[in-house]
């Protein structure tokens, strides 16, 4: 007897929301990508917060899989055979020349490739985001790939020019939240200050407060911006940039940024104590919700001293959610089975509960340069 299906109109039963579909390339084969996603997805809590794919070859998951139950046979790893998996096989050619613990142009390649397919799936609406194993970028370049990273690679495939890393992570200590953007990313430190400019900045500001609203629920942030040179230039004596435009830039921006306080240019080496001290021992210390780093190691290096094996790194102004843990291939302990996943399931869940916001809000999409559009 076939029961007639009750119409939208007619059902009092309340909709639940679809849970968060995420694919999970591995990264670099040869480092602890396929590792930390083994380990990770052994967590069975994490399947209930959105629908996990993984992404790369079953054969090679599958070797790392036997090699790390060979070292530990109580270890918790999810098996490859029971993962959903979008199974990219590679040739035997290519696959023989991958090995744990070695970088090489067939890892540069699949890894790349295993990306460029879960950006191509995402923006055909076949998944919600994107969780990115560690790659290398100097197997990239050997593999014929020039790109500086993913992030990089995810906006020239999404059409993107306005884009930013943000790093974030949850205090074990404390619970506070720790939010870093860098102002710029994977170039030269030379290379940093003709770089940086106001409009630069802005359009990173523009980025991350639309962030923090959408994504963190932060109406009105608090967010400090490092200055550039020690003492941040101490009046032009160790650097002019701050002096030049930095300062200026600040002093002009504040009618843009009503809803926001906006504090610096912070001394670089002053910029984290506080942040240090919300971290470890008292939350209510930080004075700041989010920080504005504007190079690479001037934002990664504390990143990394409080939350190394925690943090998640977002790219934010994409049309879909990215994270990713923060940490690199791991070449040399890939071998081992000792990597830690942590950083892993926190860039799972990070994205889930990205993506779950957004769903909720009708979804995402890059900030404009019109500030009345914000609420």
């Amino acid at each position: 007897m076939t029961h007639p299906t009750p119409t939208p109109a007619t059902s009092t039963r309340p909709t639940a929301a679809p849970r968060p579909r995420l694919v999970i390339p591995i990264g670099d084969p040869g480092g602890i990508g396929p590792e930390v996603v083994l380990r990770a997805l052994a967590d069975p809590t994490l399947h209930q917060i959105g629908a996990l794919t993984v992404m790369g070859d079953r054969a090679l998951l599958t070797r790392t899989y036997d090699h790390l139950r060979q070292l530990d046979p109580h270890a918790a790893l999810a098996d490859p055979d029971t993962l959903p998996l979008v199974d990219m096989t590679m040739s035997r050619q290519d696959r023989a020349a991958i090995a744990l613990g070695q970088e090489s142009a067939a890892g540069g390649a699949a890894s790349f490739h295993w990306l460029d397919s879960a950006i191509a799936q995402t923006l055909a609406g076949e998944f919600d985001g994107i969780v990115t194993g560690p790659i290398s970028k100097a197997a990239w370049k050997a593999a014929g790939f020039d790109y500086p990273g993913q992030t990089e690679l995810l906006a020239e495939k999404a059409h993107v020019d306005r884009f930013g890393m943000l790093f974030v992570a949850r205090s074990p200590h404390t619970n506070w939240l720790l939010c870093t953007l860098l102002a710029t990313t994977h170039i030269p430190l030379r290379a940093v200050p003709a770089a940086l400019s106001p409009a630069l900045l802005t359009q990173k500001l523009d980025l991350l407060l639309t962030c923090l609203h959408r994504d963190f629920g932060l109406a009105a942030p608090r967010i400090a911006i490092a200055g550039l040179n020690p003492h941040s230039g101490e009046n032009g004596k160790l650097g002019t940039e701050e002096q030049e435009w930095l300062v200026p830039w600040l002093q002009a921006i504040g009618d843009r940024y009503p809803q926001a306080n906006i504090m610096g240019p912070v001394p670089p080496d002053t910029l984290w104590v506080k942040p240090g001290q919300a971290w470890f021992t008292d939350a209510t210390v930080a004075p700041a919700d989010a920080y504005l780093a504007l190079y690479h190691d001037q934002g990664l290096i504390p990143v990394k001293l409080m939350a190394f094996d925690r943090a998640v790194n977002t790219t934010i102004g994409l049309p879909f959610v990215r994270t990713s843990p923060d940490h690199g291939t791991a070449f040399d302990i890939a071998p081992l089975g000792v990597a830690n996943p942590t950083s892993m399931k926190a860039a799972i869940h990070l994205g889930a509960e990205f993506c779950r916001t957004r769903q909720q809000s009708g979804g995402y999409s890059p900030v404009t340069h019109d500030n009345n559009s914000r609420t």
